[in-house]
């Protein structure tokens, strides 16, 4: 199943464009939540929220900007794991990323720890 999240900052934003995005990448209206008037700096999106527990293994969250997801490299990752511990990928404007990958403790890339794979 195809979740879709979106994010406008201010309540003067519309989010036309971002929905109709999601759906034209597959995602149904139901299955698209949002936040309004929120900007991506605090972590205490509902929206987000409800869309992160609505996946399960095997899912696809999309977005359709990185930046509608999170604004820093800390958030992100963070999404990052728990999608990936979930089994969920994640599909930024189009383009799936199923493997996430992260550094090893030896310093090389491999994949995430949690995503049973081994490197």
């Amino acid at each position: 199943m195809h979740v879709g999240y979106a994010r406008v900052s201010t309540l003067e934003q519309d989010l036309s464009a971002q929905r109709e995005a999601l759906e034209r990448l597959g995602v149904e209206n139901k299955n698209v939540y949002f936040d309004h008037g929120l900007t991506g700096t605090t972590r205490a999106r509902p929206g987000l929220r409800e869309a992160l527990a609505a996946t399960r293994d095997g899912d696809t969250l999309v977005v359709t900007k990185l930046d509608r997801l999170a604004r820093s490299l800390p958030d992100a990752r963070d999404i990052a794991d728990e999608l990936t511990i979930k089994g969920v990928a994640l599909s930024l404007g189009g383009s799936g990323y199923v493997n996430l990958i992260w550094p090893r403790d030896d310093g090389q890339i491999g994949d995430h720890p949690d995503a049973g794979a081994t490197s």
